[in-house]
């Protein structure tokens, strides 16, 4: 599908580290003739999502995403077209969505829980990533997040991690470990990962 393109994904368990590495990524290859996708921006509508039994919308599963827009919009910028989104912002009443434009390069890099998941996906990517954590780390991050970032009470942050999180994780995301090219442990630092990632860009890239 990328031709002379090269399309690097990094998935991994809610709170690993994903958006924390391609961010400390992005700055050290901000140069570069580089298009980061997040998966995030791609969930369907609020009003759309599945709701549990107790009433609480599940944003983790694989259904929650817009897999196939994910696919076109990606084949429109492999195709030299720019693509315009607005940025999803969950239910956090506090935030406002702002309008992202990707542009067409020469390496890709899509990150997100459910990216090694979609049958639209699979074969698209060229070198596959996966950010691991342990469990306690990961909750504690989660809470951190969900804190800041969509205002989520800590009740709610728990309830979600034990009643959709981890549910997931083992039904559709621990077994990416087995299918990828690269495990990068983030339980303390993945600063080492990062500079040989870097690297690499910039290797493919000269």
């Amino acid at each position: 599908m990328a031709d002379n393109h090269f399309i690097i994904g990094i998935s991994g368990g809610s709170g690993s580290g994903k958006t924390s590495f391609v961010k400390a990524l992005k700055e050290k290859i901000a140069d570069m003739d580089v298009c980061f996708i997040s998966m995030d921006n791609y969930y369907l509508p609020r009003e759309k999502q599945y709701t549990d039994l107790k009433g609480v919308k599940n944003f983790d599963l694989p259904e929650s995403i817009n897999a196939q827009s994910l696919k076109e919009d990606l084949q429109n910028l492999l195709e030299g077209k720019p693509v315009e989104k607005l940025e999803y912002v969950f239910n956090n009443e506090k935030a406002t969505s702002q309008k992202i434009v990707l542009h067409p390069a020469k390496i890709y890099i899509i990150e997100g829980l459910f990216i090694y998941h979609y049958r639209e996906l699979k074969d698209v990517f060229d070198l596959k990533l996966y950010i691991h954590a342990k469990e306690n780390l990961k909750l504690i991050r989660r809470i951190r997040r969900d804190r800041l970032e969509r205002n989520y009470p800590v009740e709610d942050v728990i309830y979600r991690y034990e009643h959709h999180v981890m549910p997931s994780y083992e039904k559709y995301i621990s077994n990416y470990k087995e299918d990828v090219d690269i495990v990068i442990n983030n339980n303390t630092s993945f600063d080492i990962a990062l500079d040989l990632v870097s690297s690499y860009i910039e290797k493919r890239l000269a």
